[in-house]
């Protein structure tokens, strides 16, 4: 299994960002690959858990070993796979989710892709007092906005923002309900997603 790898960021998309290394790319998929953007061309250090099953070998990538740690507590969950472990780490509130399975609140939980209540019920009951352990103080700071300047967006970048968001498993009735107030916005393709995703919880 790999534990991470140190390469070049050589593409970033919607779903994945691939990392060259010693000649190969990587597919690695990635909770916000955007956020990858301003590191194309240079060197990242990603932190990989390696997912296999009788259909599937894929390579999910993270930029710290704690949020890493975080997935492999969510997929240890019945019903969240990867993709639904990806959009609860793409949300940018891990205190939110912290906070919504102490305090047993289904309700927030469910408003995750693929998270119906049994499954909100599931995590309640497998991850309660469990993740203080994993990423005690480095929860504040988890996918955070980094403070960069907003930059006027091309309707490309929104449109990039929403095919990520889709490959989230988030529906197009829920997207294009916050379309509109994301075309307000001037945003960077990564900015976008962060806002769309809390609209989505929020709203």
């Amino acid at each position: 299994m790999y534990e991470y790898i140190k390469g070049t960021v050589a593409f970033v998309g919607p779903e994945y960002v691939v990392i060259e290394n010693g000649g190969i790319g990587f597919q690695v998929l990635t909770p916000n690959p955007f956020a990858f953007s301003k590191y194309e061309q240079q060197n990242v250090t990603m932190y990989t858990y390696q997912h296999v099953r009788e259909d599937v070998l894929a390579l999910y990538g993270f930029s710290s070993m704690e949020e890493k740690r975080l997935f492999e507590k969510l997929i240890s969950v019945s019903g969240i796979g990867p993709k639904g472990a990806l959009a609860v780490l793409a949300s940018g509130e891990p205190q939110q989710v912290v906070s919504a399975i102490e305090q047993e609140d289904e309700k927030f939980l469910t408003k995750f892709p693929g998270v119906g209540k049994k499954t909100a019920r599931q995590m309640i009951l497998d991850l309660k007092g469990k993740l203080a352990d994993v990423v005690p103080e480095f929860f504040p700071n988890l996918f955070h906005p980094d403070g960069t300047e907003k930059k006027p967006a091309s309707s490309g970048e929104l449109e990039e923002a929403l095919l990520a968001l889709e490959a989230l498993g988030y529906s197009a009735r829920e997207i294009k309900k916050i379309s509109l107030k994301l075309k307000a916005e001037s945003l960077t393709t990564d900015q976008y997603i962060r806002k769309g995703l809390q609209l989505l919880l929020n709203g």
